[in-house]
Order: C-alpha cells, then sequence, then structure tokens
C-alpha cells in the first residue's frame, strides 16, 4: 500500500522517534508499504517518521546511484533502532532533496565516514562502518529518525530565502506526483 508522506511543518517530522521490539504490531507490513511508497516516489530512502510512524526505522535503496557509485550497486537494507556513534572525515557538500520538501535541493555538508549499529528486519544486530554515498544517504534518512531536517542543516540566511518554499509546501501549494499530507493545507483543497 502507498502510504502519504508528510510535508514539511508536521510535528512528527521534528519527534526523536522511539526504539522498537520484534513484536511490534505490523512492522512486516509496514516495511513492505515503505519500499513501495519510496520506489513510487522515485526515492533511495524513506524513514518511519516521514510516513507519520515515529519509530526508529528507515529503508534505503541506493540502485538510482549506481552508475555514478559502484558501492551503491544492489544496496538495499532495511535500518532498525540505528545508532550513529562515529563520524570522521572531511565534510563533503552533496545537493539532497527529500520527499517531504517537493521540488527542493539544496547542498548539505556531511561527514564521508560513519559507524553505526543496528538491526535489520529480523532483529539481526550489526555493528559497521558506512563511508562516501552510502554513508551520505544513511545519515539523511537517520536524521528523520532524530527529528532532524536537511534543511536544519543549512545557514541561517540560506534558510531565510528558502522561508516562502518551505510556507508553499506545508500548505500544499506544490505539484506532485505522491500522496502527501501537508499540515497547514485548508480543508476542502485537494
Amino acid at each position: 500500500m502507498i502510504l502519504p508522506v508528510l510535508a514539511f511543518g508536521h510535528p512528527t517530522l521534528k519527534k526523536i522517534a522511539k526504539e522498537i521490539n520484534p513484536d511490534h504490531p505490523g512492522l512486516e507490513q509496514l516495511i513492505g508499504d515503505m519500499f513501495e511508497t519510496m520506489y513510487q516516489s522515485d526515492g533511495v530512502g524513506l524513514a518511519a517518521p516521514q510516513v507519520n510512524q515515529s519509530i526508529r526505522l528507515f529503508i534505503i535503496d541506493a540502485a538510482p546511484y549506481a552508475e555514478k557509485y559502484p558501492e551503491a550497486k544492489g544496496f538495499k537494507k532495511v535500518f532498525i533502532n540505528a545508532k550513529i556513534y562515529k563520524e570522521e572525515g572531511e565534510e563533503w557538500a552533496f545537493n539532497e532533496g527529500c520527499l517531504c520538501f517537493p521540488g527542493v535541493r539544496e547542498d548539505i555538508q556531511r561527514k564521508p565516514v560513519i559507524y553505526m549499529r543496528y538491526q535489520d528486519e529480523n532483529f539481526q544486530p550489526y555493528d559497521e562502518r558506512f563511508d562516501g554515498i552510502l554513508a551520505r544517504v544513511i545519515q539523511h534518512e537517520y536524521d528523520h529518525t532524530e527529528g532532524i531536517l536537511f534543511v536544519d542543516r543549512l545557514s541561517p540566511l540560506r534558510k531565510m530565502l528558502l522561508k516562502g518554499k518551505l510556507n508553499d509546501i506545508s500548505k500544499g501549494n506544490v505539484d506532485i506526483f505522491y500522496k502527501m499530507i501537508f499540515p497547514l493545507q485548508k480543508k476542502g483543497r485537494k
């Protein structure tokens, strides 16, 4: 089932998500729905808070980056209860977008190497190092579970310049091809 994506301004996006256990109700269905939603909206990652589930879960399929970044080929994973415990290297800029911000792309600075503990969809534990584009995509989705949006990483001036566009997104004044929930949309408007 395709799930609606929350637009900028929705309070769930700013909450720190809760850890979950293997008996979390409907988890397998939610993971399947998240992959379906991500593919339908042309994303490479999707975090549960983006679909109004404030839990520590995100998914990634980095295949769209495989042509330029070979390490992305076949990188499809589920991350549960992830915790980045170390970042290293000199920050580098990459033009990021986010399904919660249709039409907005910005250069975001992030560290190139991360170390992270997480569990997969079977709650098998992992402690891994990721670098390059994979670290980038993971950090973006991980931020969603921490209540951090990619625009939070912009300079105050850049955020100010985007204010009108961000307000339009919250109100639903955007052209999109996937289902969304707009926190400031007037009732009755489609």
